[in-house]
């Protein structure tokens, strides 16, 4: 579904991602791991079009995604929700999903008026009930709990019905049940079938009970890939990021 071929990206002479190559199969749900600064976020901006590769192809299904702005990759189907959420803090939730349907429409015009396009009611609540959000619906977006906030992040990537979806520390500043409930929530997402999730996260408790396969950056560069037993038993993984603790601790 998503494929990255020899991806860079340099700043100044310092290699973000250096020749990055990996491949996300469809209806896949991974997780990419990795100390702070090793390129985790740059590599989420460059599929998502938030930068522009220095050389390399980002293809989904097939067809670069390279160049695109990031309004056209949304339209081919790579959704994202970010570590801050980015919210329409003064309309309500369902308000926020009508309005970023009627934009992704070209009608973004109407989005001030009474939202007369009756197809986008259906389909926010669709979403909202998709991610527990169905009782929100008339809350303002800016007065909703911090977990709320996260999840409805995730609902306006999630009602423009992406193939990809790209999620950026998804329990970032949560509490413990709210994490255990969160994630709960993506691989129920997952489970529904048809999308490919990939995120970022460092709570590594949540990304071995999560994810079916697990990519870990270093400087830039892939470490290891595979399956959350082997990563994390993976002695390069271990000296780089893990610790000596996680190995034991499954032991």
């Amino acid at each position: 579904m998503l494929r990255i071929e020899n991806l860079n990206k340099s700043f100044g002479g310092v290699h973000a991602i250096e020749n990055l190559s990996i491949d996300f199969a469809p209806g896949t749900l991974s997780a990419v791991i990795g100390p702070n600064g090793a390129g985790k976020t740059t590599f989420f901006n460059l599929i998502s079009g938030g930068l522009q590769p220095d050389s390399g192809n980002i293809l989904l299904a097939g067809e670069n995604m390279v160049g695109l702005s990031r309004n056209a990759i949304v339209h081919k189907g790579i959704g994202r929700a970010f570590q801050v959420a980015k919210l329409f803090k003064s309309l309500t939730v369902e308000e926020s999903l009508r309005a970023a349907l009627q934009s992704a429409l070209g009608r973004a015009a109407q989005m001030h008026g009474n939202f007369p396009l009756m197809a986008t009611r259906d389909r926010a609540h669709e979403v909202m009930a998709q991610l527990g959000l169905q009782h929100k619906a008339d809350t303002v977006s800016g007065n909703l709990s911090h977990g709320d906030q996260k999840l409805l992040d995730m609902a306006l990537a999630l009602v423009l019905r992406p193939k990809v979806l790209l999620l950026d520390e998804p329990v970032a500043g949560m509490g413990p049940d709210e994490r255990m409930q969160m994630m709960d929530t993506v691989q129920e997402l997952w489970r529904q079938g048809g999308l490919t999730i990939v995120l970022i996260e460092h709570d590594m408790e949540l990304v071995f009970r999560v994810a079916q396969s697990i990519h870990v950056l270093s400087y830039g560069k892939l470490l290891a890939q595979g399956s959350p037993e082997e990563i994390r038993h993976h002695p390069k993984v271990i000296e780089a990021y893990l610790g000596k603790a996680v190995e034991h601790a499954s032991e």
